[in-house]
């Protein structure tokens, strides 16, 4: 994504083992730790993880990015979040989305540019497979992730009962439709 005059451009991609330390750095963060599903506390966890999302890759039902921010005067990006495309399946009209930002780059757009360059990409890569929609789910007290969704233009549906362990407290719907 481009560089606007208050934001530096973002770059998604694949996860690569590479990632690992700056993945463990952001996800010692207790905000994050408080709404992700997952732990990562050292490297070994940080692998297991990395090597989870190239799975999904492979199987074409999980597409993780790491999210970059290109840094002046310096060739490497730094990791400042993660957004997913999950449960992709050919014919299926819906899939969902997620992401997090780490703490350092909280407040600056990055989950929302993020989540429109996801979005985007796909609609373009699925939509002749049938995807019609994309479904964005977060806990109704993560009023963060309710705002990303707003400004993504992911409309709210619905709010879901709680589902423990995974998802312990009741939850927001928020869809965006291949027309929106």
């Amino acid at each position: 994504m481009a560089a606007t005059t208050a934001s530096p451009a973002l770059v998604l991609r694949p996860w690569l083992m590479e990632d690992i330390p700056a993945l463990v750095e952001a996800s010692r963060d207790p905000a994050l730790r408080q709404w992700a599903s997952t732990v990562v506390d050292n490297d070994a966890d940080g692998a297991r993880w990395v090597q989870a999302q190239q799975r999904g890759w492979a199987a074409g039902s999980r597409f993780g990015f790491a999210v970059l921010e290109a840094q002046p005067g310096s060739v490497r990006a730094q990791l400042v979040g993660n957004v997913v495309l999950k449960e992709v399946v050919s014919g299926k009209p819906a899939a969902e989305v997620g992401y997090w930002t780490a703490a350092h780059a909280r407040g600056r757009g990055v989950a929302p540019r993020a989540l429109e360059a996801l979005t985007s990409w796909a609609f373009d890569t699925f939509e002749g497979d049938g995807l019609e929609r994309l479904e964005l789910l977060h806990q109704v007290d993560n009023l963060a992730s309710c705002r990303v969704a707003q400004k993504s233009r992911y409309d709210f549906d619905s709010v879901l009962p709680a589902a423990p362990p995974s998802f312990p407290r009741d939850g927001h719907l928020h869809v965006r439709r291949t027309s929106a």
